[in-house]
């Protein structure tokens, strides 16, 4: 049964780990995050929950203390944000390698230095390749809706892979909304139990985890791993469908928007999408095709899929809420233009980054990047493919 309430980014996170009710939560305080495990501890001291909550003294304890528990058998979750992630960096690599499918609430966050503690993806983008699945909400619905489907895929025997769930840094973490929720026993019917295979506590098949790999076993690991990565997307979907035959809120590896007949589009990650989809509006009523993809899953990247969702368009602007410093653009920008290299004829692509720390973002800049794909579509200069967004001066 579904019901409705008015809950921040954060309690909507808070509140589906306290359906779930996880067997382990470590965690340290870290802004945008913080009201995480601070909601859940109070679950926990109420006695709302069974949860092992284990207070830890940084971030990267709070990863070591989830690997442990997820090694042991029990279901781990965390969250954090910013540095603190940065500080988990050397133990994500480990609960990846290792196929643990600890999950992670990650509330994104610029990343040191200059210090500051708004919005943008440098957090979540600078561990991209660790191994974790990556999936990204636009608002507080989809913040909640992610993480009741994370454990249902990374846990999965074709996957048993962490998940990342990123929402962004007070847009919506800390931002009320109007969100619909499970009852409790959906919830627990629809995420399951944890059954690990092979678990440290399992007598009856003792086992080592994270083991010296000489060079003969450590590339096979991570074959495995990619191989696990691939099907990945496979479970991402399943679960998805599951999940819309549950609530009937349909979810895939990106949303398109206004893409049926769009001759210009915007690529772009978050919370974002909601204000660039006001330009495309604004847009369309002027007759404009102007169209969206928002990309919910960026691990495993949709490659395959997005080049077939983007094969019509003329003209497309790749938006990156992080900067690579590659001087060829961010993260998101490399792998689109690698996704659409196949495509013949493919539409002409430029790069912005935009938003970094927190940097004010309103229709009106989107409906400007938009005349520029019109001018671009139509055989203009395309000018710079790389650029960045609103920066005064």
């Amino acid at each position: 049964m579904n019901y409705n309430d008015r809950l921040s980014g954060n309690e909507a996170i808070a509140f589906a780990m306290k359906q779930i009710d996880p067997d382990v939560m470590a965690a340290f305080p870290i802004t945008p995050s913080t009201e995480i495990p601070q909601y859940f501890a109070q679950y926990v001291a109420n006695g709302e929950v069974n949860t092992e909550f284990v207070p830890v003294e940084s971030e990267h304890s709070s990863m070591s203390a989830c690997i442990g528990a997820e090694a042991a058998g029990a279901r781990s979750v965390t969250a954090t944000s910013s540095c603190g992630l940065a500080l988990m960096y050397e133990m994500m690599y480990v609960a990846a390698s290792s196929r643990l499918p600890i999950t992670l609430a990650c509330v994104n966050r610029a990343l040191s230095g200059p210090i500051n503690i708004n919005n943008d993806h440098s957090d979540s983008m600078g561990i991209r390749d660790a191994g974790w699945i990556q999936i990204y909400a636009e608002n507080n619905q989809e913040a909640y809706d992610n993480f009741l489907q994370a454990m249902p895929i990374g846990e999965h025997p074709d996957v048993r892979l962490p998940v990342m769930i990123c929402q962004d840094g007070f847009i919506t973490s800390h931002a009320l909304e109007n969100i619909t929720l499970l009852d409790t026993e959906s919830v627990k019917k629809f995420v399951g139990e944890y059954q690990p295979e092979n678990y440290l506590l399992k007598k009856e098949n003792p086992l080592a985890i994270g083991p010296y790999d000489l060079g003969c076993h450590y590339m096979e690991h991570k074959v495995q791993q990619a191989e696990a990565m691939k099907g990945a997307k496979k479970r991402i979907l399943e679960v998805a469908a599951e999940f819309e035959q549950l609530t009937g809120r349909k979810y895939g590896l990106f949303e398109e928007y206004q893409m049926e007949d769009a001759e210009v589009a915007l690529v772009l990650i978050g919370s974002s999408a909601g204000t660039a989809k006001a330009a495309v509006n604004a847009l369309r009523e002027q007759g404009v095709k102007a169209g969206l993809i928002k990309i919910r899953v960026f691990r495993p990247f949709p490659a395959e899929e997005l080049a077939q969702a983007l094969a019509n368009v003329k003209a497309l602007a790749i938006m990156d809420k992080a900067e690579s410093f590659s001087a060829h653009g961010g993260p998101l920008f490399s792998e689109v233009r690698a996704a659409l290299y196949d495509l013949e004829p493919r539409p002409r692509t430029v790069g912005y980054v935009y938003g970094l720390g927190g940097r004010d973002v309103t229709p009106e800049h989107f409906e400007g990047i938009y005349r520029r794909l019109l001018d671009i579509a139509a055989g203009g200069d395309l000018g710079p493919t790389y650029t960045h967004m609103g920066q005064r001066g």
